[in-house]
């Protein structure tokens, strides 16, 4: 028998991921997205989906580099319940520059140096030189002299994930409604009502009920490049556009850069893209001959200080949104605080990532 009938608004990575768990622990589940099952609307389609809380926390506060680190752990968990195999990889990032641009490594290395100080359990960037660059990936051959090896970060595949998660969401029966947008106001939450809970994950879509929600664009490239052969992650360190290239199974990498304060869903500039693929082109020759299969832009949904928010509009009416450019990273340590609220109504695990949320709406 279900316990509680929920209602979960938005089918991008963490409303499919919500719909799920809930599901899986009893609730009867119904979802409404304003896009099509493929996740056409949603972030998640576009991005690399790497996890790499080490990296990040060059830009990031320090809750989301321990929800990251928590996400490393959780992640294989959460996959291992899917129907359908998804790839998943935790090989460590690597991170190069040329030689002109030393003292931006130098101040990035100082950055993380500050970062692993701040944060517990969090493994060192290690120093390699040009023949342990080799011997992580030999086809770069000899074109960085220096680089830094961040261990245990990872990446997944995130369309893999997304269609993963569609086929467990019709295993445990939950009701779907594509290209049908809602408003929480379409619907009366409470212990007499139909639905018991509403969580409203819509990205920028939940802006009426978050004014402050901004949109930040990115542009990303998804190539077939057979000659390339990079296994793991690597990012480009450059003062205009800082690169990261993503590689895929089946010789596919997801390439981006730009981060933009822009809403506009446009196609790419022709200079973007220029320098976008020049930056790809610098750090192995074998993309000169890649394929482009797609050149994307998509809009991140962040707040003003680029955390995510889990809050109350109005008891058992719970927003999750801002997760910016972090999504795949944080997205287990999101769901888990907010299992934890609906099973216990404490959020002692968002204590423990340093996430600040205000329970006084959840009985008023």
């Amino acid at each position: 028998m279900k316990q509680s009938k929920s209602v979960v608004l938005g089918g991008g990575l963490m409303g499919r991921l919500l719909a799920c768990e809930l599901a899986r622990t009893g609730h009867g589940v119904t979802l409404f997205d304003a896009g099509t099952a493929d996740g056409n609307l949603s972030a998640a389609r576009v991005a690399a989906a790497m996890l790499a809380p080490l990296a990040e926390s060059a830009i990031s506060e320090p809750p989301i580099v321990r929800m990251g680190q928590y996400g490393l752990t959780r992640w294989p968990q959460l996959l291992a319940n899917l129907p359908a195999p998804v790839f998943f990889q935790q090989e460590g990032t690597l991170i190069l520059w040329h030689r002109q641009d030393a003292g931006e490594a130098t101040r990035f290395t100082r950055q993380l140096e500050k970062t692993h100080l701040t944060v517990d359990h969090l493994p060192a960037a290690q120093t390699i030189q040009a023949a342990q660059i080799t011997q992580l990936e030999p086809s770069l051959g000899n074109r960085f002299a220096q680089a830094l090896y961040l261990p245990q970060e990872g990446q997944l595949d995130n369309r893999g994930l997304l269609n993963a998660l569609l086929l467990q969401m019709a295993h445990l029966q939950v009701e779907m409604h594509w290209n049908s947008p809602r408003q929480p106001a379409d619907f009366s939450i409470g212990p007499a009502d139909a639905f018991q809970w509403l969580f409203d994950c819509r990205g920028l879509g939940g802006r009426p009920q978050l004014p402050s929600l901004r949109g930040v664009r990115g542009e990303v490239a998804r190539v077939h490049a057979p000659e390339v052969k990079i296994s793991r992650p690597v990012r480009l360190i450059h003062p205009r556009y800082p690169l990261y290239i993503a590689p895929k199974p089946d010789d596919l990498y997801v390439i981006g850069a730009t981060e933009i304060e822009s809403e506009d869903l446009s196609a790419a500039s022709v200079r973007s893209t220029l320098e976008l693929l020049s930056a790809a082109y610098s750090v192995h020759s074998g993309f000169a001959e890649a394929r482009i299969l797609e050149f994307n832009t998509q809009v991140r949904p962040a707040l003003p200080d680029n955390l995510p928010t889990i809050q109350f509009a109005s008891p058992r009416n719970l927003q999750i949104n801002g997760l910016y450019r972090h999504g795949f990273l944080i997205a287990p340590a999101l769901l888990d605080v907010v299992m934890q609220i609906v099973t216990t109504g404490q959020a002692q695990l968002a204590d423990n990532f340093g996430l600040k949320m205000d329970l006084s709406k959840a009985t008023a």
